[in-house]
């Protein structure tokens, strides 16, 4: 357990491209927080050399007197941990590739959250995580929290909640980020901006925005500027219309399964294929510079890298230009909350006595009705004391129906990935209303059982 009067909180995955987002995140609410130290961990040595020095350098300049640390010893990371957030990708971006490769092959989306990838990505993911959590039960604080960034979040959460893990959440930036949008559209505070979410990771809706106390879906949904700048740009005015409500960008996946397909092979490159090129070109340029001497120089190097993988972000399945200005990483602009800000929220309202309005992916518990009280949903909550209390809302007709689908799949992924059954692996892929096929599932679970063979042990 932490010392008297200290706090630690550590990165499992500490050695990834958007670590020093995290830094930065972390280092500037430390001393709110009471941190006294922050550890990344990562088990690739080569990146936590690159992007965790960087991200040391982050620190360092925010704020010298906080204790940040690298490591690649996960003990050395979790012991005494107060706090964790795991953002790990196990079998890099090659393996993503493979993923989204198997299913294109047979027409159907690879995309590695919403899409049959996920199912793949979760096969790799969850037994890593699984390792990470035991070692939090026998060396962390025995009160410690995990908050889970790994993709797909979704199946993931479940699966370690329904492992026994109640000390997971599940945390996603997608809903929060879009309500900062509409913040900086009304040219408010984040803080004047709240909705009510409900749904799954990557599949969720607001049913209600205010502004302010004061509801303003039906003007918000009649703006222009929505379908311009912010991430509503996926979707076309007249569906969100119908719908009724603010939709989360990946449901642009299920609204346009088929455009979404086309355009990826059309464009002949895999959203891994993009992010893979641009990691190992940013990756070789700056593992030849000193980071701790020249680290104006090598942040240059990042901005122009990282830029090129945000302005990709789902251009290539939507066949939409990002209009993003070119990038820029402020090391001394206050946080806006997004990568790491959700966890913060959650850690502020444990330490202090004020309740916290947040989106968190967490056991339903009745709140949403038609969904068991075990299925993990991505919803607004209250959060008093470190509990958090789902918010009961009466879920839209349609979406409900895509929700209960969803979720139906990742009940069964779950099952699947802790009986270590190729049947319920079918099963899974077969509801999914992006494969919606016994062949095409029976082919995909059977692809995906080959390529991830080095991950995984025991499935029959």
């Amino acid at each position: 357990m932490s010392k008297a009067g200290t706090k630690k909180i550590t990165v499992i995955g500490g050695g990834g491209v958007r670590s020093m987002f995290l830094a930065k995140s972390l280092v500037q609410h430390a001393k709110k927080l009471g941190f006294t130290e922050i550890v990344f961990m990562d088990n690739n040595e080569t990146k936590l050399n690159i992007y965790g020095k960087m991200a040391a350098q982050v620190a360092k300049r925010i704020d010298d007197t906080v204790n940040f640390s690298l490591t690649s010893d996960p003990v050395e990371a979790i012991k005494d941990a107060d706090y964790m957030i795991t953002t790990i990708r196990v079998g890099e971006d090659e393996m993503r590739i493979q993923d989204e490769r198997t299913a294109l092959a047979l027409g159907i989306l690879g995309q590695e959250t919403t899409g049959a990838a996920g199912f793949s990505f979760a096969m790799r993911s969850i037994p890593a995580l699984v390792e990470y959590c035991e070692l939090a039960k026998k060396y962390a604080n025995p009160r410690v929290k995990i908050f889970n960034f790994t993709n797909p979040a979704g199946v993931v959460s479940q699966t370690l909640r329904d492992m026994g893990f109640d000390f997971t959440y599940g945390i996603c930036d997608a809903p929060s980020s879009l309500l900062h949008s509409f913040a900086q559209m009304y040219g408010v505070s984040q803080d004047s901006i709240t909705g009510e979410c409900y749904g799954l990771n990557h599949l969720s809706f607001f049913k209600s925005i205010k502004l302010d106390g004061k509801e303003i879906m039906p003007e918000l949904l009649q703006k222009d500027e929505i379908y311009e700048n912010t991430e509503m740009r996926f979707f076309d005015k007249g569906l969100v219309e119908h719908v009724g409500c603010i939709l989360n960008e990946y449901l642009y996946y299920f609204y346009y399964r088929e455009e979404a397909v086309q355009n990826i092979l059309n464009a002949k490159v895999t959203r891994g294929e993009v992010i893979r090129d641009v990691n190992i070109h940013m990756t070789e340029e700056l593992s030849k510079m000193d980071i701790e001497h020249n680290f104006d120089e090598c942040l240059k190097v990042f901005e122009k890298w990282y830029g090129l993988r945000e302005a990709a972000y789902m251009a290539n399945e939507t066949g939409i230009d990002s209009k993003k200005p070119p990038y820029h990483f402020d090391i001394y602009a206050k946080d806006s909350g997004g990568y790491a800000g959700v966890a913060l929220k959650f850690i502020e309202s444990e330490l202090g006595e004020e309740e916290k309005e947040m989106i968190l992916c967490v056991p339903n518990n009745g709140a949403v009705k038609g969904l068991e009280d075990t299925d993990v949903v991505e919803i607004s909550c209250t959060i008093k004391n470190g509990n958090y209390y789902p918010h009961e809302i009466e879920p839209d007709r349609i979406p409900m129906e895509m929700i209960r689908r969803v979720k139906m799949y990742e009940r069964l992924a779950s099952e699947a990935i802790r009986e270590k059954s190729i049947e319920k692996a079918i099963d899974c892929l077969m509801v999914h209303p992006l494969v919606n096929s016994y062949t095409f599932a029976k082919k995909l679970a059977y692809e995906y059982m080959k390529i991830n063979e080095a991950y995984m042990k025991g499935w029959s």
